[in-house]
């Protein structure tokens, strides 16, 4: 197995933490968010930032600029359940500028009465603002939820024009 390598990214929100195993993606949290996992928060910070790490740092620029509209990284999603992967491949699924809520990605996933278990999912996601998570609203569009903060989410969403 590739190694784990963790290291803070910056962005306009605050501190992120990458992690990295090989040349993936496999997990960015703001840095102050609960439920960071243990594996990522151990990881070594290597003194020269890995490739990936370095493109997600660009491509987070690019994303906060205003330039950037879908990332372009590997990604290595392994932890989490089944049905977790699931909702993160809907939420990776969600277009810029738009945003959906939690009935509408359990209703896609053809298990509408999962509402609860989405929420669940949705609230650990491990690659925050690059699967986004911020873009799952409440019913009647109700600001819900986010494990980075509610002040985030309402910049994320302003940000892309949908606030």
């Amino acid at each position: 197995m590739a190694l784990l390598l963790a290291s803070r990214l910056r962005s306009p929100l605050g501190a992120l933490l990458g992690a990295s195993r090989g040349p993936a993606l496999c997990g960015l949290w703001f840095v102050d968010q609960a439920g960071i996992p243990a594996w990522a928060l151990e990881a070594p910070a290597p003194s020269d930032m890995p490739p990936v790490l370095r493109a997600t740092q660009q491509q987070l620029q690019g994303y906060f600029s205003g330039h950037l509209r879908a990332f372009d990284l590997p990604l290595d999603i392994v932890e989490g359940s089944a049905f977790q992967r699931e909702v993160w491949a809907a939420l990776a699924r969600i277009p810029y500028g738009q945003t959906t809520s939690y009935g509408q990605i359990a209703a896609a996933l053809g298990r509408p009465r999962a509402v609860r278990a989405v929420g669940g999912a949705v609230g650990r996601n491990p690659l925050g603002i690059v699967l986004p998570c911020h873009r799952v609203l409440g019913r009647n569009g109700n600001l819900t939820g986010y494990t980075g903060g509610l002040d985030r989410k309402r910049a994320l969403l302003r940000l892309e024009g949908t606030d």
